[in-house]
């Protein structure tokens, strides 16, 4: 059990080494794809094992529980995808002066630091080191949004920086208040941060200090995750990192920043009531789901929409969440790893339009679809996906949230999270159908699409397909989650 907890810590970093040794070269890059998809494989060992509860290693810092493995498996798919057309994205960047060796390097190295950064986040039982690790992927990726050095770029990663950094500390703040609660319930100096030790005393938390620190918890990982009114960041850096780093922070760094907030739900839910963090979940994802609605039907870039779409899915998330049964909890899992999959390919396709444009500007790309059929059809499939629309599994877990949010007496909730639903989908439509759609004109620029990127699309629309045909047994797996939770 302890190596497949260790080893989605230890092979990214190792890979991260060696890139600092060899720079860019194809075996750095394949030791990056590597550590991915060891990531992948021990988060599909874990769901195996974890059916009996959690598992702590090295004196209960770092634990495996279903949660912990859902969230491996997310960020491996993912990040295997992404490092692997990383390839050659990176080589196209080289080739067309884009970025320098050192650039190269930077972005071999930091990569596989990213995904130990969000591997250690979803693994760690303490919330200290929880918050370090997710602390860590604000300063690494702030390196990749900067990847290009241009303008827009820097200005992008300053954006970044500055509200990730405030919402960081405002979670620092409510970790260390709900430290300051659970020692005086209690718990000693050296494991009052633990999980299963907060857990334990949370029916002895003074109420008015949790409530305060659950509420600065929900503030500083919801700036990270891109709920409103933190949301500023989101388009600004999805716009400018490279599409591969776009992929990663859309289609999974942002869930691993709501897992941190799932996993403190049961501690404040039993020391204030559930009540408290249902109504600031239902605000906080009902606001963000309109506010990204209404962004849909203005944006004019293809890379904004689609980061305007993760945050509509990241406000519906939360609305799942705040309903807390275990059907809005298994559902929302489900949804999570669709959409990190969808986005992946989304993003990828999209960076291979802006390489062959110039330009992110909805309105200079069309007839994509007579130009490539690789590239627009995996775009249109990954659309399908972030529609909704079967066989994909974001069919099935938007029905759940839908069926969960009217068993749990939140049909208010519903209605208003539809009518933005509704709206995004009419935007996402109309957008795509601009870009896909007509008959190409003469000198329109070819799309090349490198060997590397055109095997990381195909391999992401097949496992979209896959999940929503099959996914039976990580229902199971997210069903557990649900439950080691203490949602019933």
């Amino acid at each position: 059990m302890t190596w497949m907890i260790g080893l989605p810590l230890l092979a990214p970093v190792l890979a991260a080494l060696c890139s600092v040794a060899l720079g860019w070269r194809r075996l750095s890059a394949a030791l990056t794809v590597m550590s991915a998809l060891t990531i992948l494989g021990c988060g599909v060992a874990l769901a195996v094992r974890v059916d009996d509860g959690a598992h702590l290693v090295l004196n209960g810092l770092l634990r495996a529980d279903a949660l912990s493995a859902t969230m491996l498996i997310v960020i491996g798919v993912v990040g295997s995808l992404a490092t692997w057309a990383s390839i050659g994205y990176i080589d196209a960047e080289l080739a067309g002066r884009h970025t320098d060796e050192r650039g190269a390097r930077l972005y071999a190295v930091l990569t596989p630091a990213f995904l130990a950064a969000m591997a250690l986040a979803v693994s760690a039982n303490n919330i200290g080191v929880v918050w370090i690790a997710v602390e860590a992927t604000t300063v690494v990726t702030a390196f990749l949004v900067g990847h290009r050095r241009s303008r827009a770029a820097l200005e992008a990663t300053w954006k970044y920086v500055m509200v990730c950094s405030v919402g960081i500390t405002i979670a620092f703040l409510g970790t260390v208040l709900l430290h300051f609660a659970a020692l005086h319930a209690g718990a000693s100096a050296e494991d009052a941060l633990d999980l299963d030790v907060l857990l334990a005393h949370a029916g002895g938390l003074d109420p008015a200090v949790t409530r305060l620190a659950g509420a600065l918890l929900l503030i500083g990982y919801g700036a990270k995750m891109g709920l409103a009114p933190f949301h500023t960041w989101l388009a600004d850096a999805h716009s400018q990192a490279p599409a591969p780093v776009s992929a990663l922070m859309s289609g999974v760094l942002l869930s691993v920043a709501f897992s941190v907030l799932i996993r403190i739900k049961p501690i404040i839910d039993t020391a204030v009531g559930p009540a408290f963090l249902r109504t600031a979940l239902l605000a906080a994802g009902l606001v963000t789901l309109l506010i990204a609605a209404l962004l849909l039907t203005v944006t004019s870039d293809l890379k904004r929409m689609l980061a305007y779409s993760s945050m509509e899915t990241m406000g519906l998330i939360a609305v799942a969440a705040a309903a807390g049964t275990q059907l809005a909890i298994t559902a929302l899992l489900l949804h999570v790893l669709a959409h990190g999959v969808g986005k992946t390919v989304l993003f990828l396709a999209g960076g291979q339009l802006q390489a062959a444009h110039g330009t992110t500007a909805i309105g200079d790309i069309t007839a994509v679809f007579g130009r490539s059929r690789l590239v627009g059809g995996a775009f249109a499939a990954g659309m399908v996906v972030l529609l909704g629309l079967p066989p994909f599994a974001m069919f099935a877990s938007e029905v759940s949230i839908a069926i969960a949010l009217a068993d749990a007496r939140l049909a208010w909730a519903l209605g208003l999270a539809l009518v933005a639903l509704v709206v995004a989908f009419a935007a996402l439509l109309r957008n795509s159908g601009r870009m896909l759609l007509g008959t190409p004109e003469a000198g329109s620029p070819v799309i090349r699409v490198p060997v590397t990127v055109a095997g990381a699309l195909v391999a992401g629309v097949l496992l979209s397909l896959a999940l929503g045909v099959t996914a039976g047994p990580l229902t199971d797996l997210f069903a557990g989650a649900a439950s080691q939770l203490g949602v019933r």
